[in-house]
């Protein structure tokens, strides 16, 4: 009859590693029919989607999701998404903590998108994986989405008494179970969080009422939602009671020696920073049913290759099914890893792999 049952979409954006930027394919909005589930119509609405983005030259895809579905598909959950602090009415600065007029908020208005761009690279400078924005994207973000986009940001500016920008914070205009959540903040060099971030609650505090009151719906607590790291929760941290673990990012990157390849730069500087600067050998690193060889020379990345292990015990680390993302993506350490998956092992040049691929978060401000 004509009628869609199954639909899917991809957004193309630019994430950096390190610096180093690479092409990223975001699928999203899946979804079925109730009576057209279970015939493998996603399945092969990815093999088209993946077609697509490697058409376009994207090295990874990223997406957000239920539990456990995308593993179907070639995903594994490699980087923190979400996780927040929050806090209610009690834990509210009070008026005789803030001195009129030092700090105020406003909304953000083409004009100050270059401050906004400026300050926001400061935290992706600061965050292994990180999206870039560029000038039309910004200006996306401030006026190109519909009122009733489920993924609308609002910007506003922070200024000094002497009304210069000293920061921006971006908050979803829409409550989610009571609660208003903040999704950036970032102030300039050496401007006081413990001082600014008692203003930002407060305005953050004061939209959410604003919020209830025009949609008729309750307004109980505030979050910051910026990351597994972040200055303002150390600032606040005395009005961020409530702890929420984040979930996870599920990512796929079909060609692992490609994208090493892509980031030897950032690999080349973590060896030069440490006891193994001017490696020269290799690595090897068994996934059981294939692996991947680096090759160093003086340390310098010669080669990022495909490797065969002959049996389960070659190499110098072993890593089941896609774990080795794990590692890559700074979102969990070799001794976490060994700890939840009895298979995953490492022998004595194994040493090397924390100083190639340090614990490190990520800050994703992703495009949507």
């Amino acid at each position: 009859r004509g009628q869609i049952v199954s639909a899917m979409n991809l957004i193309s954006q630019v994430w950096t590693y390190a610096g180093v930027p690479f092409g990223v394919g975001r699928p999203e909005l899946v979804g079925t029919h109730p009576d057209y589930r279970d015939r493998g119509l996603v399945r092969r609405q990815f093999e088209v989607i993946h077609a697509w983005s490697r058409a376009r030259g994207e090295q990874l895809q990223a997406i957000t999701g239920i539990p456990y579905f995308y593993r179907q598909f070639g995903y594994e959950m490699a980087v923190g998404l979400g996780g927040w602090r929050g806090g209610y009415a009690t834990d509210l600065p009070t008026s005789a903590e803030l001195r009129p007029g030092a700090y105020r908020l406003r909304p953000a208005t083409a004009r100050d998108l270059k401050d906004v761009a400026r300050l926001y690279q400061q935290r992706c400078d600061a965050s292994l994986l990180a999206v870039q924005y560029n000038e039309a994207q910004w200006h996306y973000e401030l006026s190109g989405k519909s009122e009733r986009h489920v993924n609308r940001r609002q910007l506003r500016i922070i200024e000094n008494r002497s009304g210069r920008t000293v920061g921006f914070t971006a908050f979803s205009p829409f409550l989610q179970q009571g609660r208003i959540q903040l999704l950036a903040y970032e102030l300039d060099a050496h401007q006081p969080w413990m001082e600014v971030t008692p203003y930002v609650i407060r305005d953050l505090w004061q939209a959410g009422t604003d919020i209830a009151a025009r949609e008729s719906v309750e307004f109980a607590s505030f979050c910051f939602m910026l990351g597994e790291e972040h200055p303002a929760y150390v600032a606040a941290a005395n009005r961020l009671p409530h702890v929420h673990a984040p979930y996870a990012w599920y990512l796929r990157l079909p060609d692992l020696p490609a994208f090493l390849g892509c980031i030897a730069p950032v690999l080349e500087r973590r060896l030069a920073g440490s006891p193994a600067g001017g490696l020269h050998g290799d690595l090897r690193l068994n996934f059981y049913r294939a692996g991947l060889r680096l090759v160093f020379e003086h340390g310098r990345l010669r080669a990022a290759e495909d490797w065969r292990p002959a049996a389960w015990y070659e190499g110098d680390a072993s890593f089941p099914g896609q774990t080795f993302l794990q590692l890559l993506f700074g979102y969990r350490t070799l001794e976490e890893l060994e700890y939840a998956f009895p298979d995953c092992r490492y022998g004595e040049r194994a040493w090397l792999l924390p100083i190639l691929f340090p614990r490190q978060g990520s800050y994703l401000f992703p495009i949507s």
